[in-house]
């Protein structure tokens, strides 16, 4: 398949640069809205985020064809797996058009990316079969709770997990698999719904990863004492249903992984502020409007959008993000301390965490 281009016919050849740290650039994730349905109390809580927030303008947005460019020039620079995330992805109207898009990409050798995306799982049912069918891989949903009364208030929205819950059997129906789902944790909000949802994952056959709570931006009221330490969750689940630890799939995965003893599936814990995994970290992340950030806690990012909108070839576009990369040396979660607390962070929905 080919791509958008900026006129040029022949496609340079692939080179996985390495940042001032010695890692790779694998893995891009891509924000296709800064908007959301839900109101998480980690995320957006609605007391900042109400309803007359001002939220990105459409002319500021990438298009389709702009973010598939950029896909594919990320994938010429080594990049081999794609995660669609918002925001909500899901609220970005005629989505599998873009899947479609990125589906046709390719990595060196001519084996497809691994195309994969993020969201709360309110949309799945409707949305489940027209994104298998556009060519999505893999499907991640986000889901804090079983507790329904625990879930409404963490979502903000009262929305009700029975219909998360459909959107992943729904996702499970057209044949996503394994389905993982993600679950934050907040002291005083749901650690105990740590046991129960890790019951129901080893029940239902997904793939559950718990994540500590992130000091992400400055909207979430963040506080070291609500953050459930892995060690802790590890402890929780292994003293029901005992654990042993499992060696990564791949350089740069981000959660640590543990199976159940009697062979009953695994679980995985995203720890970024107990136990910091800066030095294997491969993402990029590309925003709505097309700002490029090096790191989930930047406090500022490359506007690629321009470049595009300029009228910059691919190799000029490719080059630019070449030297970000060249250049990067981002390791906020190491370095976390009295002296980063008050740095100007980005939203994570603003970047597509």
């Amino acid at each position: 398949m080919g791509r958008p281009n900026g006129g040029e016919g022949i496609q340079a050849p692939r080179e996985t640069p390495l940042d001032g740290l010695g890692r790779p650039l694998h893995d891009l994730r891509i924000s296709v809205t800064d908007r959301c349905n839900f109101r998480c109390v980690y995320c957006m809580p609605k007391e900042v985020f109400g309803r007359d927030y001002p939220f990105l303008p459409r002319a500021m947005i990438l298009t389709f064809e702009e973010i598939a460019r950029l896909a594919g020039l990320f994938v010429d620079l080594g990049v081999e797996k794609l995660r669609i995330t918002g925001g909500e992805p899901l609220v970005r109207r005629d989505l599998p058009e873009l899947i479609g898009l990125l589906a046709g990409l390719r990595r060196t050798g001519g084996a497809p990316l691994d195309l994969t995306l993020t969201t709360n799982g309110a949309a799945l049912r409707t949305l489940a079969r027209p994104l298998r069918d556009a060519g999505l891989q893999r499907i991640t949903v986000s889901l804090d709770s079983l507790d329904d009364d625990v879930f409404r208030a963490m979502n903000g929205v009262d929305f009700p997990v029975v219909r998360v819950l459909d959107g992943i059997a729904a996702a499970g129906e057209v044949g996503f698999s394994p389905i993982k789902v993600n679950m934050v944790v907040r002291r005083g909000m749901n650690e105990s719904s740590v046991v129960p949802m890790a019951r129901w994952a080893r029940e239902e056959g997904v793939i559950l990863r718990f994540i500590e709570y992130m000091d992400v931006g400055h909207s979430n009221g963040w506080r070291l004492n609500e953050v459930v330490p892995a060690a802790e969750l590890v402890a929780m689940i292994d003293a029901a249903m005992p654990l042993e630890l499992v060696p990564p799939n791949y350089r740069g995965e981000v959660a640590n992984r543990w199976r159940y003893r009697d062979g009953g599936g695994e679980v995985g814990v995203i720890a970024s502020v107990t136990q910091a995994f800066c030095g294997d970290c491969t993402r990029a992340r590309l925003s709505a409007e097309g700002m490029l950030y090096t790191c989930l806690f930047a406090v500022g990012g490359h506007d690629v959008r321009a470049l595009l909108r300029e009228g910059r070839t691919d190799a000029e576009i490719r080059e630019a993000i070449r030297a970000i990369w060249l250049s990067r040396g981002d390791r906020y979660s190491e370095l976390r301390s009295a002296e980063t607390k008050d740095l100007p962070r980005v939203e994570m929905f603003a970047m597509g965490g």
